[in-house]
Formats: structure tokens, sequence, C-alpha cells
């Protein structure tokens, strides 16, 4: 790849564009020190050829700023006619589609930090501790426009960038910058297509340097930044930006919302959606059963069905917003999740639910010491209901909803008051299912309330509840068991089978000796034949090493697919996820997703959290999320093509496909590039 050197780019302030007055200037002065002309003529375009359409340089409002000033900076950007270059990722309009394989426009800074801060495009905040290597940065971006193309699925319409405009990159002086020159390094990264061809993806880095003097002016907009928005800097010296869109991908509806304005509103609603949608994880479901016969005994008195109802959605909500507050001030705490990566509170979670069940099933009663004897922690009592909402919440930690990561991911970067309302209206998303519940009891009045039937629904549940006791437990011994990178132990599935049979097999012989009526032995016999095949299956698919030839992650491992020039597929997991367990089944192990993981030109990573792994979180935050499951398709060069919680078996293998070509792409470049430079090879 050809690049300016420093000095030739300091000499035009890192553009690409001389001004008329700086071409005029430069000439003059090179050719006063006896420096040809030719010399100047014949020097390589910093990472593009000339047939390259697309022409850009860094413009800035000044080039000396006091210590603390802000200072508006952009990339001005020029494309052919008829030529288009891909959005920022996931950025779209109306009547789009988003292309798995596209090579999304990226801005990144180097030799930031320091003096001189650009805005990290992964926290939103600016970057404060000096780094020498590449990181996104926060940029603003123009409007795309569509074009209709035919990429392999027929004709579409795609959001695009064209003609020309600027992509605004907000740089800021520390306050106790020293005087005197800073060099920072800005990189644009791009892919130009016209209607038929698409170029290789092609990098163009700007030096820049600026000087820090006390008592220099501020700096002016001038024409070339018109399009620049000052107001992100306030935004930013408040302590986020929230202005990078946050995307979205629900089994392959693919969407993203600018947080901003109304934007935030919307990502409100799809964090209560999300919250509701934590109710149907496989975590949270066998409970539900439990708090419907709990309403169901309160069904006639509708007074009080509300009032049990309100108190646990109050139990759930106060969970998410305690977790809300943990994240926005304890350090390094980012998600609840977190908690599942100690194995003594996966196995405390284990021993409370089994308590619990034990006692539904009726073997023993619980005696409270006569410290509490006045309080009654029933789940048909206030005081119960409150706590059972908590108990839900807690359930539901091991899990991620879809919609819902994204949302949390987002929250826990931005200002506490902002991490408490999104995490609060989880929690009320997840609590509105009970809460209608309970103002509408006549749905729930069928429910047996006592006698036989009622004791067995008891009996069944609180088997069930104790294979999910069996399964926290497990997992916890397996954490404590486990040396990263190491697979950690299934064989506690066994166990998680074999009490999830017997609930079946009670179910369905009970139900034959406490009615003659033909229907209801055949319903409940026949689910409780259901239950008994399906825990089966569970015990056998979970403890089964699967179809995938898994490589367990280790950053060198990571580096070594790359350097292979292989596409990586990375899955996040853990032992405590089970929304982890059902994608991998379901979708990674089908036929098709498996035979492709298993070929040549692709390594399938699992990056597995269940013990202690520092390395495999870092992994996880570095790709802006801090809950699983995650599935993410990188090039060898580290690119995201795919990045997901939800996804289905073609996106996987669109972007498979999608990863490989940009490998194949990127070795066909660099052979170009050898090939027209002889001295490099």
């Amino acid at each position: 790849m050809y690049r300016r050197t420093p000095d030739f780019a300091s000499e035009f302030g890192g553009d690409h564009w001389p001004s008329l007055h700086s071409f005029t200037m430069s000439v003059s002065r090179w050719l006063l020190l006896g420096m040809p002309i030719w010399a100047w003529l014949n020097a390589p375009v910093a990472a593009q050829s000339m047939e390259d359409p697309v022409r850009a340089r860094v413009v800035l409002a000044a080039t000396t700023v006091a210590p603390g000033a802000d200072l508006p900076a952009a990339i001005e950007v020029s494309i052919a006619p008829n030529w288009h270059m891909w959005t920022q990722v996931g950025a779209t309009l109306p009547g789009a589609v988003l292309f798995d394989g596209a090579e999304w426009t990226t801005v990144e800074a180097s030799g930031v930090g320091g003096a001189v801060r650009a805005a990290s495009a992964t926290t939103g905040q600016w970057i404060t501790a000096p780094t020498s290597a590449f990181t996104g940065v926060i940029a603003q971006w123009p409007k795309p426009h569509l074009v209709t193309a035919d990429v392999g699925d027929g004709p579409q319409k795609y959001a695009v960038l064209e003609g020309t405009f600027i992509i605004g990159v907000p740089l800021s002086v520390a306050a106790d910058a020293a005087e005197g020159e800073y060099s920072i390094t800005l990189r644009l990264r791009y892919q130009a297509c016209d209607a038929t061809t698409c170029l290789p993806p092609t990098e163009v880095d700007f030096p820049i340097t600026v000087r820090v003097a006390a008592g220099a002016a501020m700096p002016a907009l001038d024409a070339a930044l018109a399009d620049f928005d000052p107001s992100i800097f306030a935004k930013l010296h408040g302590g986020g930006a929230g202005s990078r869109p946050i995307q979205f991908d629900f089994f392959g509806l693919a969407f993203s919302i600018d947080p901003t304005g109304t934007g935030f509103l919307l990502v409100l609603l799809i964090a209560v959606l999300g919250g509701m949608l934590l109710n149907f994880t496989p975590c949270v479901l066998p409970v539900i059963p439990l708090k419907i016969m709990g309403l169901a005994h309160s069904a006639g008195n509708r007074r009080r069905c509300v009032m049990l109802g309100a108190m646990l959605s109050l139990g759930v909500i106060a969970f998410w917003v305690g977790l809300g507050v943990a994240v926005s001030l304890i350090s390094g705490f980012t998600t609840s999740s977190q908690l599942f990566q100690y194995p003594w509170f996966t196995m405390s979670v284990g021993a409370i639910i089994a308590v619990m069940a034990i006692g539904m099933c009726g073997l023993f009663a619980v005696r409270l010491p006569q410290s509490v004897a006045g309080i009654d922690f029933r789940h048909d009592t206030l005081a119960g209901s409150f706590g059972f909402g908590i108990m839900t919440a807690v359930l539901s930690t091991p899990c991620t909803a879809p919609l819902m990561g994204a949302a949390a991911a987002w929250a826990a970067t931005q200002q506490p008051w902002v991490v408490l309302l999104v995490f609060g209206v989880i929690g009320g998303g997840m609590a509105l299912p009970y809460l209608v519940l309970s103002a509408f009891p006549q749905l729930v009045q069928r429910v047996p309330r006592s006698g036989p039937a009622s004791d067995l629904i008891k009996q069944v549940m609180g088997l069930l509840l104790l294979a999910a006791a069996a399964y926290f437990i497990g997992a916890g011994a397996a954490g404590m068991l486990v040396a990263p990178p190491e697979p950690p132990t299934n064989d506690y599935w066994w166990i998680v089978a074999t009490l999830g049979i017997a609930a079946g097999a009670w179910m369905s012989v009970r139900t034959w000796r406490i009615t003659p009526r033909l229907q209801p032995r055949l319903a409940f016999g026949s689910l409780g034949l259901g239950i008994v095949a399906a825990s089966a299956a569970v015990g056998i698919q979970l403890t089964d090493d699967g179809k995938i030839p898994w490589v367990y992650f280790t950053p060198d491992r990571l580096a070594d697919a790359q350097a292979r020039g292989d596409a990586v597929v990375l899955d996040f997991t853990a032992e405590w996820c089970l929304n982890c367990k059902t994608l991998e089944k379901t979708i990674l192990e089908s036929d098709v997703v498996a035979a492709r993981l298993g070929s040549d030109g692709v390594t399938p990573i699992k990056v597995d959290l269940t013990g202690d792994n520092p390395q495999g979180r870092a992994l996880l935050k570095r790709f802006e999320r801090l809950t699983i499951p995650l599935l993410v398709v990188v090039t060898p060069r580290g690119e995201v093509i795919f990045k997901s919680d939800t996804y289905t078996p073609a996106q996987v293998l669109q972007a498979i496909d999608a990863a490989q070509g940009a490998a194949q792409g990127q070795r066909s470049a660099q052979g170009a590039a050898a090939a027209a430079n002889p001295a490099q090879r």
C-alpha cells in the first residue's frame, strides 16, 4: 500500500487537495530549494491509485489552538459521478436493505488521548489514555442516498454515500496540555463501487499537526466545515455523545436508532419490549406458572389480585433499578451476568431455588426465625410477591432477550440517569405481563386453587424448579473446576434431565390416578410424556460435544486464524447461558451451518465465559457488548462483518461468505500492490 511520507503530508497539512494558495507557496518553496517539480507530480497518493474515484482531504478549523479548546475537524470527501461508497456500519434509509457483505466506511485515529483527544466510538467519551494504536472514533456522518443495485439477490435499494460531503471528527485539546506541536493521524477506510464494480477496500491516512499555544484564538468554522455540528462538544463534555446509532438485529430484521431526540424514546420502547421478551427465555419461563397459581388464589378478590401483581412488578423493577445503580457507581461492573462468572453466586442462586422447590413439593415447611415471624414470605402475600419479583428478575439475568442486549450495552456507557432509566424500563417491560394478569383476574380463574389437581401442579413445578436448581449448581461447579481456555464439564446436565424426566413421569402417572375422565387423562398424560421426551433430549443434546470443531479462545489462537487468512466465527457463550445453548444447538449445529463452520478457510472460535476468563470478557467488551449470547463474524483483518445476539442460519452463512470474500479481496489487493511496486517484492 502506498502512503505519502510525513514530510510531504505535512507540507499540505495532511490534505489530498492542496488549496491554490498552499499549492503555489509550496511549489515556490520547493523550487527555491532546488527540488524538481516532477518529484511532486510523481509522489504516491496515500492508499489511492490514480483510478480511484474518491478524493479526500482533512480540514481543520485551526492549526493553532489554546489548551482546553475544542477543535472541529473533518475529512472532506468527493466521489466521482456514478460512483459511491458504503455508509458507516448499519446506517440506512427507509426502504433500503442492509447488505451483510458491505465494507462499511470507518474513521479511526492514532496518537490521540494525550494532549489532543478524540472521542471513542465504543464508550462515547473522550479518549484520555494516550494510545498509538488506531481506534474507532466518533464521527458526524452525512445523510446517505439510495441506489438500486443487484449484488446477488436481485435489484435492491441500498443506502450509500455519494457526491461531496464531510465526515466531521470532533477533537479537543487537554486543559493541561503543554505548549508545543502534537501529531495525530486520522484514517479513513472505505470501498468505492459503481453499478457493476467494487474496487478493493482502501485505507487513507491523514497526518495532522496541531500547535498548542496559550492565548490562541478560538477556532472558527469556515465554509468547508459548514455541515459540522458543534453541539457535539457539549454532549461529549457532558459525559457521553449519545449520537452514535445503536445497531439492532432481531432474527434478520436489522435496523439502527439514533438515540438523540425522539430516537431516545424509541430506545426506551425497545428496552420495554426486550424486558417483556425476557419472560420467554429458558431462564424465566419455568417460574411463570408458579405466579399464575399465586394470582389464581386471589382471583376472586380483584383488589387483592391487583395488589399482588403490583408488588411483584415493583420487585422486578426494583432489581433492575438496583442493577442500574451498580452499573453506574461500581467501577468495572457493567452487567448482572458478570455475577454468574463467580461460581459461588451461581451455586447460591441454585441453592435458594432448591429450597423453594423442595418446599413446593410439600416435603417440608420453612420455619422463619422469631425476629422475622411477622413477615409472611409466601408468594400469595404482598411481601412474598415482592420477593418473588426479585427472584424472577434474578433468574432472568443469565439470559439476554432479543433487542435488550444492544439497548443495555449502549445505556451502560451513558450518564447515570440514562442508565437508571433504561434499566428501569427493562424491568417495567419484564413486569408488564404479570401486571396485566393481575388486572384481569378472569384470565387465571380456571387454574385449580385447591385439591389433588392443584397439588399435582405444585409437585410437578417443584420438580422442574429442582431441575433448574441443579442446572445453576452444576453451572457454578463447572465454573469452579474449569481452567480457561479448556472447555467446562457438562455432565451435570444428566442430573437436570433426570429431574425433568421425573416431573413428566409423575404428571402422567398421577393424572391417571386422580381423575377418571378420559380428556384430562389424555391431555395431561401426553403433556407429561412430552416433558419426559424433552428432558431426555436435553440430556443427550447438551452432553454431546456437537458437530462443530470449536477452537477455544485465546488471543494467540485468534491471531493464528487471522494470519492464515481465515474468516473467524466467534461464539460468546457460557454454561449458565441457556439462550447460548439454544442458539448453538438449533442454529449453529444445523447441518448446513455446521458443515460450513467445519470447511476450509473458516475457523470457529468459542469464547466461553463460564469461569474466570478476563481475556474473553475483554474481547466481548471490544465488540461493544456486555451480555451474551453473541455471535461475531470477522475478516482476517479484524473487520466486523456480522454481530448479533439473535440470528438465522441464512445470516450466518451470508456473513461467512462476506468475510471470505473480504479475505480474497485483501489478498488480491496485496498482490496488485506488490506487482505495481517491484521494490516491495
